[in-house]
């Protein structure tokens, strides 16, 4: 087997840089990387991570921890980390929990227990909002980025987007279409995003004079099938909404599916907006007008962030929060004034 000083002789470089091309700790001209790079591939060397985790207190191994990995928005959130970990020569571990807080607990134990040198995490709905196995990881010095979600009351670093902004500004979108009688179907309220989200359409009811009904208001839990049924009821009821804004992209995919069985077009009889921009759901019709998360540079700058505070070993100091724009997509499915339809509405102001 390989040793270091041998691929050093053959890159005609010192130990040293072979030991920083590894580590990533510091800068390599490109021309020596390349060397040392095609010396290790050539003669198939394997570094020890065992007996270089036991000298630097580092294993080189970050955890990341999803509500729901299926979730196109997640799987972006991931290759981001991912990319920024393989850069720095990390290795990236993903663990999925469905929302299920007890799960995020356990995953949070062994992660601790194999002494990853830090964990990025979403966190999941917990009742009571009770985070206190987020708060212990923090406190046991590994550290922790939350992405996407930030549990409240914890002090911690994050990467997120203002969702109560992008909402309120894709409600307006709606207003401004002449749709006075909006529906929402949002997410858990144990979830700060769903929470958010629905105080930005509120917000942009507000300003627009419109009080707020909580007929119009379902609850689901970011998955398809919620999005599917509470669309069948809100669009059944006597006095349906002319357009919904949805607060994630796979609650909006279970919608359209129930304006389809309901006999309904968008946007002629329900103009739909939503959360999440899905590449694979330009293969819908009609495309979405849709809220894009920049959810790969998220997963990449929570990973770089989480990777500047393992070097820093700083675990006590104050945390970071990166907040990152969100971008409204106009697109058909809230493409058609209300006043061009032709169609007779009643509605209340």
């Amino acid at each position: 087997m390989a040793t270091v000083k041998e691929v050093a002789a053959r890159a005609e470089v010192s130990v040293g840089t072979v030991s920083n091309v590894l580590s990533g700790a510091a800068r390599v001209s490109c021309a020596r990387r390349e060397r040392v790079l095609a010396a290790i591939r050539e003669l198939g060397y394997q570094p020890n991570h065992i007996a270089r985790s036991l000298k630097l207190r580092q294993t080189m191994t970050l955890g990341m921890i999803v509500s729901d990995i299926t979730n196109p928005f997640f799987s972006q959130l991931v290759r981001g980390a991912e990319e920024a970990a393989l850069e720095a020569n990390y290795l990236l571990l993903t663990f999925n929990t469905d929302d299920h807080v007890d799960r995020e607990k356990q995953v949070l134990a062994v992660l601790r227990a194999r002494r990853v040198d830090g964990i990025l995490l979403v966190v999941a709905p917990a009742p009571n909002s009770d985070y206190a196995h987020v708060n212990e990881t923090i406190e046991m010095r590994t550290p922790v980025v939350c992405l996407d979600r930030v549990p409240p009351g914890i002090k911690v670093d994050s990467v997120t987007v203002d969702n109560v902004a992008a909402a309120r500004r894709c409600v307006q979108h709606l207003l401004e279409r002449g749709h006075r009688r909006i529906g929402i179907i949002t997410g858990s309220p144990l979830l700060e995003t769903a929470r958010q989200r629905l105080l930005g359409y509120r917000k942009a009811l507000a300003e627009a004079g419109i009080p707020f009904d909580s007929g119009l208001v379902r609850q689901g839990d970011f998955r398809t099938r919620s999005g599917y049924q509470l669309g069948r009821e809100l669009l059944a009821s006597t006095r349906r909404p002319t357009a919904v804004f949805v607060s994630n992209g796979l609650m909006a995919i279970g919608l359209l599916k129930a304006v389809e069985e309901l006999g309904l077009q968008c946007p002629r009889d329900v103009a739909i907006a939503t959360f999440d921009d899905m590449p694979w759901a330009e293969g819908f019709r009609p495309h979405l007008t849709t809220v894009a998360q920049p959810a790969y540079e998220m997963g990449y700058r929570g990973a770089k962030l989480l990777m500047q505070r393992i070097a820093s070993r700083e675990t006590a100091a104050p945390p970071t929060k990166i907040r990152l724009h969100a971008e409204l997509k106009i697109a058909e499915s809230t493409s058609l004034p209300l006043r061009a339809r032709g169609l007779r509405h009643t509605l209340r102001a």
